[in-house]
């Protein structure tokens, strides 16, 4: 009688001391999340070919190219662009550049943040914007496509407008029926000279964007 009750005891004291142990945190997962928070994909909009190179349409490359070769670092041709990977303060900012053309630009930004695990809040995408100013920066956190065609396809493949944007102005000076001609033109010599001090800028946003987060980013340099 007396080893029953003993084993007893025993068994309950083993069942409540299992009723306290709580679950394990695998640490790579805990470092998984951590890493994904720290990344973000930079996307520059803008179309193939040397023909395009200097457009004003391919303001979105031109960008996250100077911040390339200011930092030194380099393109690689990968699936549906070109990409360079960059690291600042602890963030990894992954520069991309569709190869799809801006009509079809959705596919690659959302083949890049499903293979790196990219969560919306964390890209930014760069384009030109007819309805601003020469050199004028308007950054949102969401918003229509403003009829941008490569928004428009981002929008259209992520089925959502939740995602940041960041709008160079490129002024509408153009006359009627020209508007392509303008988009996919050569900048004046005006704007030429000015386009330098416009791309640090650029560049500058995007390090804000992934240190400093969208808000602070928008306050400080909307309309700069």
């Amino acid at each position: 009688m007396i080893n029953w009750i003993s084993k007893l005891f025993s068994s309950t004291k083993k069942e409540n001391d299992t009723d306290c142990i709580k679950p394990k945190v695998h640490e790579h997962k805990k470092n998984n999340i951590e890493s994904v928070s720290n990344k973000f994909l930079i996307v520059g909009l803008g179309n193939i070919g040397a023909e395009y190179v200097n457009t004003r349409h391919n303001i979105g490359f031109k960008i996250v190219d100077f911040l390339a070769r200011k930092e030194s670092v380099s393109f690689e041709t990968v699936k549906l662009g070109a990409l360079a990977q960059y690291k600042f303060k602890g963030r990894t900012f992954l520069l991309l550049k569709p190869n799809t053309y801006m009509n079809l630009s959705g596919k690659a930004v959302q083949y890049w943040m499903d293979k790196e695990n990219i969560p919306l809040e964390n890209i930014l995408v760069i384009t030109d914007d007819l309805n601003l100013p020469f050199g004028t920066i308007r950054i949102r956190q969401k918003g229509s496509d403003g009829g941008h065609n490569g928004l428009k396809n981002i929008n259209l493949v992520l089925n959502t407008q939740n995602y940041a944007r960041f709008r160079f102005g490129i002024s509408d000076e153009f006359k009627k029926g020209k508007q392509v001609d303008y988009v996919l033109g050569d900048w004046d010599d005006a704007e030429k000279t000015a386009l330098p001090e416009r791309l640090e800028v650029g560049s500058e946003i995007i390090k804000s964007f992934g240190t400093a987060g969208l808000e602070n980013t928008m306050t400080t340099f909307n309309g700069k």
